[in-house]
């Protein structure tokens, strides 16, 4: 079973910076598709950047100020945000998943990634 695991969450003011990082021990690097997603309280999941095979994708409103990147094996992501507003504030979830070949990578889809983690929480404060 994997079981993504974040870290790096915390509390910045505005304008700041965090960096979050993921690791999914024991996912296969072939065609390993992981994501970030973000729940604000009482808001649905909201996708933030995917990256897979080293193609990346952003949400539109984050991109220029979040780089999505991962290591030499792919099964380890981080998310550098900068410049961040309070809209940013919300639990951040890693999402990884085997990338089947139907699946146009790398995807926004939240059905599209089985195995998700706990979550870190970032607060953006005014």
């Amino acid at each position: 079973q994997v079981q993504p695991v974040e870290s790096g969450g915390g509390t910045v003011q505005v304008g700041g910076s965090l960096r979050l990082s993921c690791t999914a021990p024991g996912l296969s690097s072939n065609r390993c598709g992981m994501a970030w997603y973000r729940q604000a309280p009482g808001q649905q999941h909201e996708w933030v950047a995917s990256i897979t095979d080293g193609y990346i994708r952003y949400k539109e409103s984050v991109e220029g100020r979040c780089t999505i990147s991962h290591d030499h094996d792919k099964t380890t992501i981080t998310l550098q945000n900068n410049s961040l507003i309070p809209d940013d504030t919300a639990m951040y979830y890693c999402a990884a998943g085997q990338m089947g070949e139907l699946i146009v990578v790398p995807t926004f889809e939240l059905y599209d990634y089985d195995y998700w983690g706990q979550g870190t929480q970032v607060t953006v404060s005014s």
